[in-house]
């Protein structure tokens, strides 16, 4: 098990006080038991945007801090395979009252999804203010100003969904046949907790760890698609997940994938957009679109990183008037959304290869208000809204990581071949060689911009004698299982006949090259090859 945000220590450095330190911190796993023995403490530096500099903070000033601390609990298992197990904000302004500035309580961690209302655990917290405050509150003053945050939540959040019900009338009464449109304005996150779709969605700037949008894309597709479970048969089951809560594990459903990314596309400066509708095999389905300052609107598959530029249809052309043909896998959207704006599909038909994606026109799209967004979506507008996670910097060493992996991969070709009463000889100058072409593969994934394979293939020319014959078989994975990546590729024909080769002067060769991105996100490619003497 690991943690985020266990054991604090709250400093306010040079009596400046804020809490928007856009830091995670990490546990050290422990081995699964009854009661994990999770130890670990961790310093964060509280302040406020926009606070001066040099300026003590009062106790009235942190007392209006009402930002959470977000601990998440994910299980790890043998195979690496995690599973999120609770999601807790902690209101740390309890310490605030201690005389001491120390304090220590316990919090009753539940479960997620459809265990939210389950107990999962209890955890002991210990807070530390350093330096303590002269004038420590009462607990009566935080549990009044407690209250009162609560109360303005829900008040908030009332009068919006109010407001939620009257526009979803309004949209209804443009024609009935709205009633079967996807137009999701609420949606449950990992605690059960009903939030509009619009929280979703932040401006999430990754700073040096993402170099382009089109890395952001590829960011996103390496995290593993998984819909949330069900107990039982019926639908799929409610849940978009939190950002935080989506990076620790890194596995959730598309809108998970779609929320992120667009978060990451506003972060960089695009116009962009989360889709809800259904795929070409009329499932629900979530993707991002971006619209360019010429009016051009790009989808982008976050599930896959494709890209696809639409073109819209005109239902209205002559029967012979050349039309666009449909390049996305998406039939029909409901509904588009950002951290600021929601718009409702209410053209004729919501098909996306006739869709117009004009957002300014009224009889086209129904957008919400702003301002009703903003009080309940904007960061620091409610009480409720958990805080925006930055990415954090991959720890792993690809360099180390795949020269591990690629000794693995070999002892298992070895093993394999000894069982199936073969020797295996490895030709280290052909391994070499494929790496340039798992660069290329990685290149194009990220950009698709399919570049170098004329030099690749020039070298293997030169490595392979007249009269030998060449396979290779490339595969792209998400994890660092060298015994699960063996088994998935002899799955393959191809790769079965390569591995267990047999002819004159069988040479082996193995490659494998791991490409690490923010959260230890992986894209390991594999490339099995052989080469041998062709006897006609």
């Amino acid at each position: 098990m690991s943690i985020i945000w266990t054991k604090l220590m709250l400093t306010h450095p040079d009596g400046i006080c804020i809490f928007k330190s856009l830091v995670r911190f990490r546990s050290k796993p422990v081995p699964c038991a009854c009661e994990p023995d999770l130890k670990e403490g961790f310093i964060l530096n509280i302040h406020r945007d926009g606070s001066e500099g040099g300026k003590m903070a009062d106790t009235t000033t942190m007392l209006s801090m009402c930002d959470p601390v977000h601990l998440v609990l994910i299980r790890t298992d043998t195979s690496n395979e995690t599973t999120l197990v609770s999601s807790y904000f902690l209101d740390w302004r309890t310490v605030l009252t201690s005389p001491a500035g120390k304090t220590c309580f316990a919090v009753e961690l539940l479960g997620v999804g459809s265990e939210c209302k389950v107990p999962a655990g209890v955890l002991t917290v210990s807070l530390e203010l350093y330096p303590p405050l002269t004038e420590p509150l009462s607990a009566d003053v935080i549990s009044t100003q407690q209250a009162l945050e609560r109360q303005r939540t829900a008040e908030k959040e009332r009068l919006f969904l109010v407001y939620a019900k009257q526009w979803w009338r309004e949209f209804l009464e443009i024609r009935p046949s709205h009633q079967s449109k996807m137009v999701k304005i609420f949606a449950q996150d990992e605690n059960g907790v009903n939030r509009p779709v619009c929280s979703y969605v932040r401006v999430l700037r990754a700073g040096r760890l993402l170099e382009s949008p089109r890395h952001a894309a590829r960011f996103v597709s390496l995290l593993a698609y998984q819909r949330a479970p069900v107990v039982g048969g019926g639908s799929k089951q409610e849940q978009w997940c939190t950002l935080m809560a989506f990076l620790c594990r890194q596995k959730g459903d598309c809108e998970d994938h779609a929320t992120l990314l667009c978060s990451l596309l506003l972060g960089f400066g695009l116009d962009a957009y989360v889709c809800v509708g259904t795929n070409a095999k009329a499932a629900p389905h979530a993707w991002v679109l971006t619209r360019g300052c010429d009016g051009s609107i790009t989808f982008w598959e976050s599930l896959t990183a494709q890209r696809y530029l639409h073109r819209a249809i005109d239902p209205d052309a002559p029967p012979l008037a050349p039309q666009p043909k449909p390049s996305s896998p998406y039939r029909t959207v409901g509904c588009v959304f950002n951290h600021l704006t929601f718009l409702a599909n209410c053209q004729p038909s919501d098909a996306v290869n006739v869709c117009i994606f004009d957002f300014q026109n009224p009889s086209r799209w129904k957008a919400m208000s702003e301002e009703a967004l903003k009080s309940v979506c904007v960061p620091g507008a409610t009480s409720s809204l958990p805080p925006v996670p930055p990415l954090c910097a991959p720890s792993l060493d690809p360099a180390a990581v795949s020269n591990q992996l690629e000794l693995e991969m070999r002892f298992l070709v070895s093993e394999h071949r000894k069982d199936l009463k073969m020797a295996t000889v490895w030709d280290d100058n052909l391994s070499y060689l494929l790496s340039s072409a798992l660069w290329a593969y990685e290149l194009e994934r990220c950009t698709g911009v399919s570049c170098g394979n004329e030099e690749f293939q020039d070298a293997v020319r030169r490595a392979v004698p007249d009269g030998h014959t060449f396979k290779g078989y490339p595969t792209q994975l998400l994890h660092l299982n060298a015994r699960r990546a063996f088994a998935s590729c002899l799955r393959y024909p191809i790769c079965e006949e390569i591995v267990c080769c047999r002819g004159d002067s069988v040479r082996l060769a193995v490659r494998v090259r791991v490409f690490v991105y923010p959260e230890n996100a992986c894209a390991v490619w594999l490339m099995f090859a052989c080469k041998y003497r062709s006897v006609l």
